[in-house]
């Protein structure tokens, strides 16, 4: 009785999990290391340079205002002002990823401890100067296409696709009607819902899981996400149609 009462609805644990068991029993390297290794400047050549050769990810930690204005193509975001390391390990998943991180300035070994904590180790140097650097130099950027919860309420009809990245319990108490479940937790295995034959509308809580969906979306060549700017608190306070 005790055993069901602790685990009734309890997720099924994320994948790196396991990975971080195999760690604690092989070893693992001295923190100083892996902050030395993960806190190396790189510049935008090298940046791309690392990415072909390592096949690594770059990961940006910035705020997601700041992602949706403009980030390097195919980046995931997640930032580290919300669930950042537990989001990393659920949805990066391999411990032995290599990383390159766009952070804000002053706060990049904090990005990388927090990732050290979770198991993840490879972290290989961050974009020296972010963004602004990455322009200077004359390299591409992207953004996100985000609207007011009010701008979602005008362009609203019966055939507007609406994704919806809550988790479970969230979505049970309360939901918009015509939405699409897909919770962010397990989205790696919900990405044939979506395509690019249409634009669609993507929402969480309050506009951080939202960006990180959006974000792996357009990583994997889907365009025409459009983010909901503050999410399904908006959504309620523009008076937009909602179920319990």
């Amino acid at each position: 009785e005790f055993i069901y009462e602790v685990t009734d609805g309890l997720p099924p644990p994320p994948v790196y999990f396991p990975l971080n068991v195999k760690m604690n029993r092989e070893g693992y390297d001295h923190i100083d290391d892996i902050i030395e290794r993960g806190t190396q400047k790189l510049s935008p050549s090298q940046l791309e340079d690392l990415v072909s050769s390592k096949n690594a990810i770059v990961l940006d930690v910035r705020n997601q205002k700041d992602f949706i204005e403009h980030h390097i193509p195919n980046s995931i975001f997640i930032g580290l002002d919300g669930g950042f390391a537990p989001w990393v390990g659920a949805l990066v998943a391999d411990v032995s990823q290599s990383i390159i991180l766009i952070a804000p300035e002053g706060r990049e070994e904090e990005a990388v401890t927090r990732l050290a904590r979770v198991g993840f180790d490879h972290t290989i140097g961050y974009l020296d100067g972010g963004i602004a650097k990455w322009k200077f130099e004359g390299k591409d950027t992207a953004n996100l296409k985000s609207v007011s919860a009010s701008t979602f309420k005008n362009d609203l009809n019966m055939n507007t696709a609406i994704f919806d990245v809550r988790n479970d319990n969230e979505y049970k108490t309360s939901r918009m009607l015509t939405a699409v479940h897909t919770p962010l937790s397990s989205f790696t295995k919900e990405l044939e819902e979506y395509t690019n034959e249409r634009p669609f509308y993507v929402y969480c809580a309050g506009g951080y899981r939202s960006v990180i969906a959006a974000s792996i979306l357009k990583s994997k060549g889907i365009h025409n996400v459009i983010d909901i700017a503050g999410g399904f608190n908006a959504i309620k306070a523009a008076g937009i149609g909602v179920i319990s």
